[in-house]
């Protein structure tokens, strides 16, 4: 009996080890499994991801393109209204000028003060006369 009891006890352990030989062996198959087939579909898989890429890549410029484009329009009609802008405020930028230079003008004359156009009229014909009494003295 102390045989039987025996050759139990070794056969249970030999069939423990046995099992984990071959989940180690089936451990490691599945890990060179997996090593092959990310050697084969690895490259294809870059490739795919390259592709997929670009494609967003392309879609990403042609948006940055159109919304470059409607920025710069817009600039162009900012521009285009300043510009009007400008020079409707320098017609009435004029007009302001031209009031107060009258009004002004006006009210230097009620004083007593020439004009500009009147210190050039006399000045002229000081000149004249400047002129006329050179060429009489040169006579006498």
């Amino acid at each position: 009996m102390a045989k039987v009891i025996v050759k139990k006890k070794i056969d249970a352990p030999t069939s423990t080890l046995g099992d984990v030989k071959s989940y180690a062996r089936k451990i490691w198959l599945a890990g060179l499994g997996a090593y092959a087939k990310v050697g084969q579909e690895g490259s294809e898989y870059f490739q795919e991801l390259i592709k997929a890429g670009q494609a967003v890549e392309k879609k990403g410029k042609k948006v940055v393109a159109e919304k470059l484009e409607a920025a710069n329009a817009e600039i162009d009609e900012v521009k285009s209204e300043v510009s009007t802008f400008k020079g409707r405020v320098e017609v009435q930028l004029d007009k302001v000028e031209k009031a107060f230079d009258t009004r002004v003008a006006s009210a230097l004359n009620r004083i007593g003060i020439p004009s500009k156009h009147d210190v050039e009229t006399l000045s002229a014909k000081l000149d004249e006369l400047t002129a006329l009494l050179e060429r009489v003295a040169r006579k006498s």
